[in-house]
């Protein structure tokens, strides 16, 4: 009996250290682009060669593949949400099957995008993220009528107060340097644009609402809630504004990456991974807010007739991809980090 149990427990052993077990080997990355669902990880598998695909528990079952080129360069989906970002994130990062150290993160998607700041196929790079969802929340007709809307801090006394970052995930500030380099490779580039974008723009009768697309810098609102119209985003203007002591200008809105960054950060902590090394481009696929004269509730509910996906989809890649390759390509200039121009 006594020869069965220290049987049982060595196989225990043995099975509970290999689960894990660091792999003999890591795949060393220099980039890992992010993206969130399917199209927008098609467009670099489209451009690139990314061929080499590593199977990570936890990803999503229907991608559940990272996909790396012999230059270093790997793509990962997450799916979209928070709870998928972050899900997913993790799982690569604690698969410890990827060395990450070095690597620089290029979190790429399609956004809205304010008229005031953008415009559809616009390919803006943030120096903040700001959380959208972290307040307390009204329905606007049982709010005090002198509040411009149903949104407050979280233990403020109104929308007019800047509440206490008690979260810790409400606002991150990105690497300057790594932004402001990765705008200047990419400024000049000519972004794609469409026939129907073209025509859906043009209502606005203001730039650069009714410009073409260009590669600019400016800020960036998560929020799980898919949130648009005038009032709405004007209080997400302003938010982001207020938690970063009127630093922050939003332009773009999306789902995931604050959740995507507080992973990173929490990997940081664990000197995993490098927040230095974190780039956040969002192109602009539909308009947040109506023209002058529109229906807030038509822009949203036709904003896929708009135009704007497919030139937002390959703006990503345009735009993004002057970084990566860039990095990539002078590799021994980057490892230390952001080299002096």
């Amino acid at each position: 009996m006594r020869m069965y149990q220290w049987i049982v427990i060595s196989i225990i052993v043995f099975l509970s250290s290999n689960s894990f077990a660091e792999p003999k080997s890591k795949i060393t990355v220099k980039v890992m682009i992010v993206s969130m669902f399917g199209p927008e990880g098609e467009v670099w598998r489209s451009h690139r060669v990314l061929d080499r695909l590593t199977v990570v528990p936890g990803l999503l079952p229907a991608d559940s593949a990272v996909h790396c080129g012999r230059d270093g360069v790997c793509q990962v989906t997450t799916g979209m949400g928070y709870a998928n970002a972050a899900a997913s994130i993790s799982a690569l990062i604690y698969s410890r099957q990827f060395d990450l150290q070095k690597t620089y993160w290029l979190i790429a998607g399609v956004a809205g995008i304010n008229p005031a700041r953008g415009t559809l196929g616009t390919a803006a790079w943030a120096h903040y993220l700001v959380d959208f969802g972290l307040q307390w929340e009204l329905d606007k007709r049982d709010a005090p009528a002198a509040w411009p809307s149903g949104y407050l801090g979280i233990n403020t006394m109104s929308p007019a107060e800047k509440p206490q970052l008690i979260y810790g995930t409400e606002v991150f500030k990105l690497n300057d340097e790594l932004v402001n380099r990765a705008f200047s490779l990419s400024e000049s580039v000519k972004l794609t644009d469409s026939p129907s974008a073209q025509k859906a723009r043009a209502v606005y009768g203001y730039a650069p609402a009714n410009a073409a697309p260009a590669v600019v810098q400016c800020d960036t609102l998560s929020s799980d809630t898919w949130f648009s119209g005038t009032h709405l985003t004007e209080r997400a203007d302003v938010w982001a504004s207020e938690l970063t002591d009127h630093h922050a200008v939003a332009c773009t809105s999306q789902q995931e990456d604050n959740a995507t960054f507080a992973v990173l950060m929490r990997a940081a902590g664990e000197h995993l991974v490098d927040t230095n090394r974190v780039a956040v481009l969002r192109t602009g696929s539909d308009f947040d807010r109506a023209p002058p004269g529109g229906s807030d509730a038509s822009t949203l509910l036709n904003y896929q007739s708009a135009g704007g996906f497919e030139p937002a989809v390959m703006n990503l890649y345009l735009a993004g991809n002057t970084l990566v390759q860039e990095i990539a390509g002078h590799w021994s200039a980057w490892r230390r980090g952001v080299p002096p121009r």
